[in-house]
């Protein structure tokens, strides 16, 4: 996975997915990996696309996988619950 926006980077971004998740569980997953605070949204893209929440990463992975056989999601996020003057 690419980082985009001020979220945390990871030098090896890479995760071995279960097919049997969705992608709700993927982005939940991938918060607690980053440690992201929880007044921050996550959002996950494949292909400049925002996937269902509901639907199966097995889905996902066959509609949108690349010609090397892995899929490339990109994650970004924004501040979403309430301002913070500091």
């Amino acid at each position: 996975m690419c980082i985009i926006s001020e979220f945390a980077s990871c030098d090896d971004c890479r995760y071995l997915v279960p097919a049997d998740i969705t992608a709700g569980q993927l982005v939940y997953v991938v918060r607690k990996r980053i440690k992201l605070s929880p007044e921050k949204a996550l959002f996950i893209f494949v292909r400049n696309t925002l996937p269902p929440t509901a639907s199966l990463m097995s889905a996902i992975y066959e509609e949108f996988k690349d010609e090397d056989g892995f899929l490339y999601l990109t994650y970004s996020g924004e501040n979403s619950f309430g301002f913070n003057a500091e």
